[in-house]
């Protein structure tokens, strides 16, 4: 049985997401242990809020040297909705800038469209070969976001003599718009995984798209 953590940092349903892993069979533990996040077959990194207070606890709780590491030794993480925004290089949120984890090139700022939150059901554009979306391509997941990232790149990083290549694998990114923002919905490289939408909330499909993420651990 795949033993799962969700990392417990103080943002992101975390309740929701465990409750639907727990219904795929696995082995979950909500935890912010370090010991406990680094042997689990998948962290999960859920997020809800803003991104700088979500970087503020992450980094309270040593979460970012636990995703570092991870990800150095080619484990998977997914992240979920401010859990994706926060591996971006940075974040811009009202008028507010804050440093990201650097995982993925690009800034995380506020959606342009007349209603904001971006709060419902909504279609991905999948990049091709994606594991997160295979035979999810046709379905709708749920949303529920102000601030979204508009580009994503391929970036490596050293820390602390820890290098993260992710293998030269290249990066597939899934898209999605709302108003007048093309966003990132879902970011896919190596053994780092992410999503705009939450899963947990998206019924089957978003079932479906946590059994494929569990495919690959």
């Amino acid at each position: 049985m795949k033993k799962i953590v969700v990392f417990d940092y103080g943002f992101g349903n975390v309740r929701s997401m465990t409750r639907a892993l727990d219904r795929l069979g696995l082995d979950v533990t909500l935890t912010s242990d370090h010991d406990q996040a680094l042997e689990a077959d998948g962290l999960v990194v859920p997020g809800l809020g803003a991104f700088d207070a979500c970087m503020e606890g992450l980094r309270t709780v040593g979460g970012d040297q636990v995703i570092y590491e991870r990800l150095a030794q080619g484990l998977p993480v997914l992240g979920v909705c401010v859990g994706l925004q926060i591996l971006f290089q940075e974040g811009l949120e009202n008028g507010h800038r804050a440093a990201g984890l650097g995982l993925i090139g690009g800034q995380v700022g506020p959606l342009d469209a007349d209603v904001v939150p971006h709060m419902g059901w909504d279609g991905v554009q999948t990049a091709e070969g994606s594991r997160l979306l295979k035979g999810l391509e046709a379905e709708r997941f749920y949303f529920v976001h102000s601030c979204a990232a508009s580009q994503a790149q391929a970036v490596d990083l050293e820390l602390d003599g820890q290098r993260i290549d992710f293998g030269g694998q290249e990066a597939q990114v899934s898209w999605c718009s709302y108003g007048r923002s093309r966003f990132v919905a879902a970011y896919e490289r190596g053994s780092l995984f992410a999503t705009q939408f939450h899963p947990e909330k998206s019924a089957e499909a978003g079932s479906q798209l946590l059994a494929n993420w569990v495919a690959e651990l």
